[in-house]
């Protein structure tokens, strides 16, 4: 009886497995824009200038390439990966129980149809259920990856820093707001990974399969890139406005009971933020964003095929 459970349960491990590692290789490979993307998220919340601590004016970052030079520039190159170690962590838990709550929705709870095809409605369903468990679980890393993003900045401004490392992180943030505090924000967060992962694993599914289906195209690292390209601009589009949300409430100051002192909920950042700046607001970091998103599913994609083919777990 041992044996057969310890066998019928090593797959889930090993798919899990697989695309922890595959998410981690297309973290690392994308981090910088992702970086840029937060620091372009969170300037719009300040004035337009700051003056330094020599009191000379700097004007903030307008556009993706400029923000990237100017962190190398300022900061130094190394600072474009600084909150790398807990996008990790994140990615273990949020990418591998995402695709593997996703993989046991789609073929043992929604179930497929006669032909084999999974209906869109179900794979819609099944990605945004999937992405929002697999992200509030992953929500505390999150919070802790986007305040270490802002330190060099904070630096550069003259304000002390408020984490010194990952476990620093972790720490600090449950003293000042209890183990409530590490899911803060986890409102946005959660949705943000449910309309992502709509956009991403439904589109990646879906197309992936109307491509075997439909054209003589073969289960091969093309289909999955032009599924993974199609997947990336979706998740992109319906991701960033609560994207741009949850890394506000994350980055927020906290008073002395872990409450944010900008912003009340979600819902009362996202009326601040539109009265204040316009709607084009929600898609500010679009284009790090989806300039990100495209090679990080193209790459996290093709790594993830490569990988169950390699250990011989069947194609997605």
């Amino acid at each position: 009886m041992g044996p057969v459970q310890e066998i019928s349960q090593w797959p889930k491990v090993s798919k899990f497995a697989v695309s922890a590692c595959a998410a981690s290789v297309a973290e690392l490979v994308t981090f910088p824009l992702d970086l840029t993307k937060t620091r372009l998220q969170i300037q719009g919340e300040y004035a337009p200038e700051k003056l330094s601590k020599s009191g000379t004016v700097n004007t903030v970052y307008r556009g993706m390439l400029s923000t990237a030079v100017g962190i190398v520039r300022e900061e130094g190159p190394l600072k474009l990966w600084q909150g790398a170690t807990p996008a990790i962590y994140r990615h273990i838990v949020y990418s591998g129980g995402r695709m593997l709550a996703y993989e046991q929705l789609r073929d043992f709870v929604l179930g497929k149809s006669e032909d084999g095809s999974f209906p869109l409605w179900k794979a819609a369903f099944g990605g945004m259920v999937s992405g929002a468990l697999g992200q509030f679980l992953a929500s505390p890393t999150d919070l802790v990856k986007v305040q270490m993003q802002m330190e060099g900045k904070r630096r550069l401004e003259g304000k002390p820093p408020r984490v010194h490392g990952v476990i620093h992180g972790f720490v600090k943030i449950a003293k000042e707001g209890g183990i409530r505090g590490l899911w803060a924000g986890w409102v946005p967060n959660v949705q943000r990974a449910a309309l992502v992962n709509l956009g991403d694993l439904t589109t990646y599914d879906s197309v992936k399969h109307i491509l075997l289906r439909n054209t003589s195209i073969e289960d091969n690292c093309l289909c999955h890139g032009l599924a993974s390209t199609c997947s990336g601009l979706v998740a992109a589009m319906m991701g960033t406005p609560a994207d741009v949300v949850k890394t506000r409430i994350m980055n927020q100051p906290l008073d002395s009971n872990g409450r944010g002192l900008l912003y009340k909920s979600s819902i009362d950042c996202l009326v601040q933020s539109v009265r204040a700046e316009g709607l084009r607001t929600l898609y500010k970091g679009f284009v790090p964003t989806w300039l990100r998103m495209a090679p990080w599913s193209m790459t996290f994609w093709l790594t993830f095929e490569q990988i169950r083919h390699a250990v011989g777990i069947s194609s997605f």
